[in-house]
């Protein structure tokens, strides 16, 4: 008990000390969100009254004006007017993404179409001196870059991991690239063809070509130690994009960036920490441990079976019927996955069925789930809602969690039955989560065009599996019934797959 008690000590003192600096960078800023149209956007505004450039910050595919926050607050600090928005289909703006993946060109004009009336917007913002800049990120370097092709008077364009292929060796106006140094290298490569078109000669990290006055200024910058997500928190790219709209308008704003990524991660490891102890409060819903966790002559080929089989059925099927992005293939391949792993449970018996007639305390086992997958989703949802990504499904997407649900309860129910129980041996949850991955990939391989996104995503799966995976074990030993964990999880993951994936126009 007093392990515990130190531990939920421990825990509660990492979130708050997550807390105080997310709390200390918004002090003095005053933040106000509404709708310009149908797009959210929140306005970020600096605590002194001078008149001062406007600077419209735009998210990458799959995306949110949360991500963003960093780059808002960060040049809130220095006295300018920062705006961020949610892109159609993403985060809560409810207006579907025409276009998708599978139409560039009319999904380029629908984002474009979107900017517009947001540029606009910040030009009349109390404060706001008639200048303005933009900055966008992955996807949204695209969308700020023909904007600003098409509208001479964007003073500068700061362009985070960008891939656009508008740039030419004249516009837009001062272009500022930025990359995470861990980013591809072809990836890179786009970016100083960029900035080489201002060049004489190979382009130095840094180096500032051209002339701010007329507009020429480019430079290409890499933040170290970071890749294609990690950049938008990076202090280097923060203080980076700074020093470019400073210099772009002649001003002097002072010091310090809004790095987030410590204060974040000290944020969340509490959280996930907290759920030990709070564990323990759970009913017991089984007197002892049960599941039907096979040795490992019997596990691995249930683990691979589903992992090979999977995409190879599904390959033939057409998706693109459900408005969320990929969300009837996901269905498809958590429900099938689960599926499989479930007939194999049946089909190769374990060395002792004791555990497959336990008696269930259906009443414990529901009031359990559902703290569990409280926890889950409201204890891990509001922060990364809060900091992070738009995570609070919303609209049209509220009904799209039961419909991702009817995918991710079977795979979770069977895997969490597989790989917990007596006879589980140590490492069988990474292994079949490897699995999942592996059959993705398998997946991505046989239809690349139409399935790249998912390679986008599997990161972050990865980290669900990790954190809620391990959630799900302490729920595991203390409730001794693995169907708990098994719930939880699958709610989780529709919720995040709900809340998260680009909604798109049929």
């Amino acid at each position: 008990m007093r392990q515990q008690i130190a531990l939920a000590l421990a825990a509660l003192a990492l979130i708050l000390a997550g807390l105080w600096p997310l709390g200390q960078d918004l002090a003095g800023l005053q933040i106000r969100s509404q709708q310009v149209g149908a797009t959210p956007v929140t306005v970020f505004e600096p605590a002194t009254r001078a008149p001062a450039p406007a600077v419209v910050i735009a998210h990458g595919f799959a995306g949110s004006q949360q991500l963003m926050q960093s780059f808002a607050v960060t040049l809130a600090r220095h006295g300018y007017l920062a705006v961020t928005l949610d892109f159609p289909g993403h985060g809560r703006n409810p207006t579907p993404l025409a276009g998708g993946l599978a139409d560039p060109p009319r999904r380029s004009e629908t984002l474009s179409e979107s900017l517009a009336p947001i540029v606009a917007f910040a030009r009349t913002l109390p404060g706001a001196d008639g200048r303005v800049a933009l900055l966008g990120h992955s996807m949204a370097t695209d969308v700020v870059v023909r904007y600003a092709r098409a509208h001479p008077d964007i003073a500068a364009t700061v362009a985070v991991s960008p891939f656009s292929d508008q740039v030419t060796a004249t516009s837009p106006r001062n272009l500022l690239v930025i990359y995470g140094a861990q980013e591809p290298d072809h990836l890179r490569a786009v970016g100083e063809d960029m900035v080489a078109m201002a060049a004489d000669g190979a382009v130095v990290p840094g180096e500032i070509y051209g002339r701010f006055a007329d507009g020429s200024a480019r430079r290409f910058v890499l933040a170290p130690g970071v890749e294609h997500t990690g950049v938008v928190f990076s202090g280097a790219a923060l203080a980076a994009a700074v020093d470019w709209l400073d210099r772009t308008f002649a001003r002097a704003s002072g010091e310090g960036v809004a790095t987030r990524g410590l204060a974040l991660g000290l944020l969340f490891l509490g959280i996930l920490l907290l759920a030990r102890p709070a564990s323990g409060l759970l009913p017991r819903v089984a007197p002892a441990p049960t599941g039907g966790g096979r040795p490992w002559r019997q596990l691995i080929p249930l683990a691979l079976a589903p992992a090979v089989l999977t995409p190879l059925l599904l390959a033939p099927l057409p998706h693109g019927t459900m408005p969320l992005l990929l969300g009837d293939y996901l269905v498809l391949h958590f429900g099938l996955y689960g599926l499989l792993t479930a007939l194999g449970l049946w089909l190769i018996r374990p060395p002792n069925r004791g555990t497959r007639g336990a008696r269930i305390a259906w009443g414990r086992l529901a009031i359990a789930a559902a703290a569990v997958a409280a926890y889950g989703t409201l204890a891990i949802g509001l922060p990364l809602d809060q900091f992070v990504t738009s995570y609070v499904p919303t609209g049209e997407r509220v009904p799209l969690v039961l419909v991702m649900l009817a995918g991710t309860l079977p795979f979770f129910l069977a895997d969490e039955w597989l790989t917990r129980g007596p006879w589980a041996p140590r490492g069988a949850y990474p292994l079949t989560k490897a699995g999942f991955l592996l059959s993705l990939t398998i997946a991505i391989t046989l239809n690349l065009r139409e399935l790249f996104f998912l390679a986008i995503i599997m990161p972050v799966m990865l980290i669900f599996f990790v954190v809620y995976g391990l959630v799900s074990r302490w729920a595991y030993r203390r409730t001794n019934q693995p169907l708990v964990g098994g719930v939880a999880n699958a709610i989780a993951f529709a919720w995040g797959i709900a809340a998260t994936f680009p909604v798109v126009a049929q």
